[in-house]
């Protein structure tokens, strides 16, 4: 037998139930559902098309009496109201954690189960909250839908707009109860809050650090595994943190955001600015309980400390020198390594450290930026000028233990001690002759190279030494810069004023070795010998 069909009067629909017959009947007969007129969102009740228009019209009926806040729907009301009351009737069975709302606790209870049901179509991210994909969504998009009315800065959320508006107003609404700071922004109170308390609840299982933020834990935990996921499109530097990626940045554009008010110097970071104050003001806040110096950096302090303590806390793996500093380390381990990462762009030369490359382009450009205050003269480093300064005072700090004779420079000393030591250092690969000082060897060897590097530019003539030089550009010019105390004769090289002034003093200096008689000056000894080597030829 056939199943019974139950046919619609209106349209001819047939149906094998009598129930879904009545039920159909119904799309006939039912009234047209309430729409809005701005969006055209249909609702099932004239109620709900209200509280709809709402958002239209902007219209918030219900107000608090407590603080004057107002809202669309009554039962937000009633949520807000709990802010004042401290009542959280919705707790969690695994922690115990109590909340205002049921969505909240919701969202809490995937904390535990890890769940994160709203996934990206883009990159595979997912999230616990649609809220949160939404703005996560916005990374892909570079969508900046809130704007700031008075500076036009633009921002993917709300919440960073409103933080950023307190840059404008100065509100800062967030205090500490234990010292009355006060903050622009919860978190930053929340980290405020662990220096009252002490307390590190982030810990690394690899070293054992431990931390106050989850964040600072995250970055720490890098070190370890070797990450920087934040790279430069430019130069293709790798960072740990995108602060100090963006910091990198100002390097290739040359931004300066940070300008003192004062003189009107800028600077790609806002510390270096805060820096930069103190020699405006004369702030130095750092302290040394030892010896009473303050410095205005907290680094400078620190290394200053080091030598009351003696401590260098960076040893060189290779030969076992330590230093105080990690950045001296570094440029040390380039001895072992040969590195010379700083190269000059006019001759190739390369350099060890960026400073040496900065000396050494003041050849190129002839740049003398130290001058001498007294005389004029001009220096490429300030320590020549340092140096410069003592012909002036005639101070020598530096003193043979042996002799008591005092010198400029420790260098000098250091070369002077050899003669007391009879240390020659610097030996000749090719006769094993041995020299105190490097300028000597080097000298020597133009002897076995036959090299001239000092030419004349009047003849052509060159020498092996820069003084043997100068003295024959007397020859062409005349000069003759010595004179004699006694009768003002002229010489042209100091030890021929200097055998002269023995013919003042009847002084006889050089003697010879074979019959004894004395001379006052060594070409006369020469003339004479040579008395002795025509008799002997005789």
């Amino acid at each position: 037998m056939k199943d019974t069909m139950h046919p619609c009067n209106i349209c001819g629909h047939s149906f094998t139930r009598k129930s879904n017959l009545l039920r159909h009947t119904k799309t006939h007969t039912r009234k047209k559902l309430p729409s809005c007129k701005i969006c055209c969102l249909s609702f099932k009740c004239k109620a709900l098309l209200l509280k709809h228009m709402w958002k239209h019209t902007g219209e918030k009926p219900h107000s608090c009496e407590t603080c004057g806040s107002s809202f669309t729907q009554k039962i937000h009301l009633l949520e807000h109201m709990r802010t004042h009351t401290g009542e959280k009737p919705y707790s969690c069975e695994v922690c115990g954690s109590f909340f205002t709302q049921k969505a909240t606790l919701t969202q809490h209870m995937r904390t535990h189960t890890g769940e994160k049901p709203f996934s990206c179509g883009l990159c595979d991210s997912s999230f616990r909250q649609k809220a949160h994909l939404s703005q996560h969504i916005r990374t892909h998009t570079g969508e900046k839908p809130h704007s700031c009315e008075i500076c036009g800065s633009a921002f993917a959320h709300q919440s960073t707009l409103m933080q950023h508006m307190r840059t404008h107003t100065g509100e800062k609404p967030h205090s500490c109860k234990e010292c009355g700071s006060s903050f622009t922004h919860k978190a930053t109170l929340s980290k405020h809050m662990v220096l009252h308390t002490g307390e590190k609840p982030h810990s690394c299982e690899v070293c054992g650090s431990s931390f106050t933020q989850k964040g600072t834990l995250l970055q720490h935990m890098r070190k370890h595994t070797g990450e920087k996921p934040h790279s430069c499109e430019v130069c293709g530097s790798c960072f740990t943190q995108k602060n100090h990626l963006l910091q990198h940045m100002r390097k290739h554009t040359g931004e300066k955001p940070y300008s003192c008010e004062i003189c009107g110097s800028s600077f790609p970071r806002k510390h270096n600015l805060l820096l930069h104050m103190r020699t405006h003001t004369g702030e130095k806040p750092h302290s040394c309980e030892v010896c009473g110096a303050s410095f205005t950096q907290k680094s400078n302090f620190l290394q200053h400390m080091q030598k009351h303590t003696g401590e260098k806390q960076h040893p060189c793996e290779v030969c076992g020198f330590s230093f105080t500093q990690k950045s001296t380390l570094l440029q040390h381990m380039r001895k072992h390594t040969g590195e010379k990462p700083y190269s000059c762009e006019v001759c190739g030369s390369a350099f060890a450290q960026k400073a040496t490359l900065l000396q050494h382009m003041w050849k190129h450009t002839g740049e003398k930026p130290h001058s001498c205050e007294v005389c004029g003269a001009s220096f490429t480093r300030k320590q020549h000028l340092l140096l410069h300064m003592r012909t002036h005072t005639g101070e020598k700090p530096h003193s043979c233990k042996v002799c008591g004779s005092s010198f400029t420079q420790k260098s000098t000393l250091s070369q002077h001690m050899r003669k007391h030591t009879g240390e020659k250092p610097h030996s000749c690969e090719v006769c094993g002759s041995s020299f105190t000082q490097k300028s000597h060897l080097s000298q020597h060897m133009r002897k076995h190279t036959g090299e001239k590097p000092f030419a004349c530019e009047l003849c052509d003539t060159a020498f092996k030494r820069k003084v043997s030089l100068f003295r024959h550009v007397q020859k062409h010019t005349g000069e003759k810069r010595y004179s004699c105390d006694v009768c003002g004769y002229f010489f042209t090289q100091r030890r021929h004023m200097l055998e002269h002034m023995q013919t003042h003093t009847k002084e006889e200096v050089h003697c010879c070795e074979l019959c004894g008689s004395s001379f006052t000056s060594k070409i006369a000894l020469l003339h004479h010998m040579q008395t002795h080597m025509e008799n002997l030829t005789i």
